[in-house]
Formats: structure tokens, C-alpha cells, sequence
């Protein structure tokens, strides 16, 4: 049987282009919307979306092309990812929304926020940096590290065939490698992660070839314009700077002028590793 969120409704929601999303919506009261990363589906967020329906409107969706949602040939931009988001939201008859993403969809949740300021009213992201200082960041032998990004970057074909030939091993290798606690994901769940995303690998791929191409084109020239994020924002992650020599906090600060910036040591699965601290975050975030 299929992992799903206790006490969640389950139901397929059609956002802008025809494209349905699998969504699970659960509680009551003001919306806040989760977005999951890589290699992952909606239920990274498990925990912290039951712990958080006792006050809220809990909205927890696959992204277009991951888990149970559609998955189209093309159009895997931020932009295009966000508009999702906010078309999601509106079918659910929710104007403004909190929005929280990790990894993947985290850069969904900056796009949304940069997008679509009059929607969202706080954003909180996990463990990741903007597109643009992403690639800025990791060069020369710190790049290893992020070796999945730039194999996927590569034109259609190569890539695909690569990973759907060892998707098990692929996909598994970063649960592996990742998590801080191994016991965080348990077998049923990862066993859906990994049956997800082998049965997603052109989509994922395009996502991601899309954030070495079209979103690198958004984030520079709302750079150049000097856009930046409207809503009070909350940054969770990994003590990248250290490891790497940058200054995380600086690099999202520039994009985000009401920012609260937090380290943590519970890996890059944090939500499912410690989803207390993650659920306390985003509780505070929503106060300010």
C-alpha cells in the first residue's frame, strides 16, 4: 500500500495548462502550503504537516512532474512551477498562503515569493540557495559535491538513459548520502521515494536542466532589476558557508531583507530528521 498523511484528504487538482497536481490537504485555518524536494514526494513533510494542521490549512502537493502528479513533456521552469502553486492555491480557495519549500521546492517557493509577492505572506526555505549563487558557489572541486547537477544539465538524452538505467542506486545513493539519520526515512517510505522517482526520471531531469538553463535567465534579471522577496523569510540549512567558503546567510540576505537565517546538524532530510524544530520554524515565521 502507498505511504500517505494520516487524516489528509487525497484528491487531483488541475492547475494552469491541464496539468493536475496530487495534492493532500488537511486542518483548518490559515493556509501553508509544503513543497518537497529532491528525491523525494509530498510525504517528506509528514510530520511537520500533521503537527502543523492542529492551527492550520495544511496544502501538501506533488510538484508537476514528481510522484503522483502529471508529468509533461516540457515547461519545467521555476516560473512555470510557481504559477502551479499559486493555481493550486486559488482551486482551493486560498488567496494568500505561508509557503515552505525544501530543495527543489524550495526554488519553487523563491520563484513563487519573487512572482507572486500579493500571495504569499511568509516563505520559509530548506536547505538550498538561490539558482543563480548556487552555480556561483560551486566551482572547481567543491562542484563534487553537486555532481547530479551538472549531469543532468546536460542536453536530452544522455541523462535520462544514465539514470533510468540504475534508478535504484541513483536516487538511493543521496537518501544515503544525505541523511544525517538513517532511521528518519523509514523502508516503506523510501521505497516509495525510489519507485517515484524512477518512474519520473524524464521529468526530474528536465527540472533540473531547467535550473542550468531558463531559471538562471529569471534569477539574473531579477538581479539586475534589483527584485527582491516582499514577506518576512525564514532559511533553514546545512552550514554550507563553512564547508565550502561562503557566506549562506550573506548570499540569501541580498535577496531577502526580512530574513531569519538557521543552521542546523539534522541533515539535508531535516523535515523528516528533526520535523519539531521544522514545525517550531515555521510557527515563528508565521508570528513575524
Amino acid at each position: 500500500m502507498t505511504p500517505t498523511i494520516p487524516g489528509f484528504e487525497y484528491r487531483r487538482v488541475a492547475v494552469d495548462g491541464g496539468v493536475a497536481l496530487n495534492v493532500a490537504v488537511g486542518g483548518a485555518g490559515r493556509p501553508v502550503v509544503l513543497l518537497h524536494g529532491f528525491p523525494q514526494t509530498h510525504l517528506m513533510w509528514r510530520h511537520v504537516a500533521a503537527d502543523l494542521a492542529a492551527e492550520h490549512t495544511v496544502i501538501v502537493p506533488d510538484l508537476r512532474g514528481y510522484g503522483g502528479s502529471d508529468k509533461p513533456a516540457a515547461d519545467y521552469s521555476k516560473r512555470t512551477m510557481a504559477a502551479d502553486v499559486v493555481a493550486l492555491a486559488t482551486e482551493l480557495g486560498h488567496d494568500r498562503f505561508a509557503l515552505a519549500g525544501h530543495d527543489r521546492g524550495a526554488l519553487v517557493a523563491f520563484r513563487t515569493g519573487l512572482d507572486h509577492p500579493g500571495r504569499v505572506s511568509h516563505l520559509a526555505i530548506l536547505d538550498v540557495l538561490p539558482t543563480l549563487d548556487m552555480w556561483d558557489v560551486l566551482h572547481g572541486a567543491s562542484a563534487a559535491v553537486a555532481f547530479h547537477l551538472y549531469l543532468m544539465a546536460q542536453p536530452p538524452g544522455l541523462p535520462e538513459r544514465m539514470i533510468a538505467g540504475s534508478a535504484e542506486e541513483f536516487f538511493g545513493y543521496f537518501l544515503d548520502q544525505w541523511g544525517a539519520d538513517p532511521d528518519a526515512i523509514p523502508a516503506d517510505v523510501r521505497a516509495e521515494y525510489l519507485r517515484a522517482c524512477a518512474a519520473a526520471v524524464p521529468s526530474i531531469v528536465a527540472d533540473y536542466r531547467a535550473s542550468a538553463g531558463v531559471d538562471v535567465e529569471h534569477d539574473t534579471a531579477d538581479r539586475a532589476a534589483g527584485r527582491t522577496l516582499a514577506m518576512p523569510v525564514t532559511v533553514v540549512q546545512q552550514d554550507w558557508g563553512a564547508a565550502l567558503g561562503f557566506d549562506a546567510a550573506g548570499l540569501w540576505r541580498a535577496w531577502a531583507p526580512d530574513l531569519r537565517h538557521v543552521t542546523t546538524t539534522a541533515g539535508h532530510f531535516m523535515a523528516e530528521a528533526d520535523p519539531a524544530a521544522i514545525a517550531a520554524e515555521l510557527r515563528d515565521l508565521l508570528r513575524r
